[in-house]
């Protein structure tokens, strides 16, 4: 029997934001009342702590992960007439900010256990035009970036990471935004490190590329007035910032609760027969932003946890090179069969700090008794 209303939510911060109302409050009154309300204290200090969580020199923050990457790509001169190589499974924003510049997203499939850019492909991709690859470290793994650095420091072509959904996650013991040239992160309220507006940043330890990123955020400008170069608006706010800098002392906890509830899933769905789970591989630490499992029944089991009264989630059904608003980029279905065979696969399932242990285990329930 179908249940009268939600009962188990995909996602939800009321409760964490109850238990830390005052301090949110707090920080946001401290905002209010010290007389700077654009990138003050609060965004300097977040820029220098998360610089040092991330094991880069420099952090920018921005509006939007979607203005990380762009002002990354316009960083490094990447534009017209130029490609870089990425991921059709991913969020609209990666490839918008690559369109952004003028430049031309060029495609390569994934691995269908890790659903992260397979690697291996990248000489099928590469061009003459070639000038940045953008591995996306998707649902809290990042990709496999040793061999991905030594193809591009052979081919001398930069490297710019998209951690909108890998905050915290490490490769061999570094974390995610340290390895490439820069990288790009979101703070929107859904993410691991999330705020409750939208807010980004980019990562660097090349100290040319931290201060021009500073400049293209405040439109070209070092001092006031006067543009150095064109440039744009896109700062963290304030009280964005003042959030962060509560959440980021607890982010490591955060980390740690959501592989708790990884650890559930795994234990208890394993084994049952039309059902593949998420793959973790060897030195990389999964910060599990979202648990993504694959079956061929994808909509009848979503439908079924609905019918439950449990919410689940599709990241992403179409993939980008299949979407009207990209085909002028010409990839004909089956161009890219890994994506596309996981689009019609994948399903996520409820995965945040606060999903209580007994809730988790109703979503396995309800599961084993869809596969029954």
């Amino acid at each position: 029997m179908a249940s009268s209303g939600v009962k188990i939510k995909y996602w939800d911060y009321l409760s964490e934001y109850a238990a830390h109302r005052d301090d949110y409050l707090r920080a946001v009154d401290d905002v209010f009342s010290s007389g700077r309300l654009i990138l003050g204290q609060q965004v300097a200090a977040f820029e220098e702590s998360f610089a040092a969580y991330c094991g880069v020199s420099s952090v920018v923050g921005v509006n939007s992960c979607t203005d990380a990457l762009f002002l990354a790509l316009k960083a490094l001169d990447i534009g017209t007439g130029d490609e870089v190589i990425t991921v059709s499974n991913t969020a609209v924003p990666t490839v918008a900010a690559i369109r952004a510049t003028g430049a031309t997203p060029a495609f390569v499939d994934v691995e269908e256990d890790t659903f992260l850019m397979d690697v291996s492909l990248l000489d099928g991709a590469v061009s003459r035009r070639t000038r940045c690859i953008l591995p996306v470290h998707l649902f809290g793994q990042m990709v496999d970036m040793l061999p991905l650095l030594e193809y591009a420091n052979r081919l001398g072509i930069s490297i710019v990471e998209d951690c909108a959904q890998a905050c915290g996650a490490t490769y061999n013991g570094n974390r995610a935004g340290s390895l490439g040239d820069i990288g790009a992160f979101s703070f929107y309220p859904t993410k691991v490190l999330g705020t409750f507006g939208d807010g980004g940043a980019v990562t660097t330890s090349r100290p040319e590329l931290a201060r021009r990123l500073k400049r293209l955020r405040m439109y070209g400008m070092e001092s006031t007035y006067y543009a150095e170069e064109e440039g744009y608006n896109s700062r963290l706010d304030e009280v964005q910032a003042a959030i962060l800098n509560v959440k980021l002392p607890g982010l490591d906890a955060a980390i740690t609760r959501r592989q708790r509830i990884a650890d559930i899933y795994n234990a208890d769905l394993s084994g049952i027969d039309g059902l593949s789970l998420p793959v973790g591989r060897a030195g990389r630490s999964h910060q599990q932003y979202l648990y993504t499992v694959r079956t061929e029944r994808r909509d009848n089991l979503m439908n079924y946890l609905a019918g439950q009264g449990i919410e689940s989630k599709i990241n992403y059904p179409d993939p980008i090179h299949l979407m009207r608003g990209y085909r002028f980029l010409g990839y004909a279905p089956g161009s890219l069969p890994v994506t596309e065979r996981l689009a019609g696969t994948i399903l996520s399932l409820p995965m945040y700090p606060e999903l209580p242990d007994e809730q988790a285990a109703e979503v396995v329930a309800a599961i084993r008794r869809f596969f029954t």
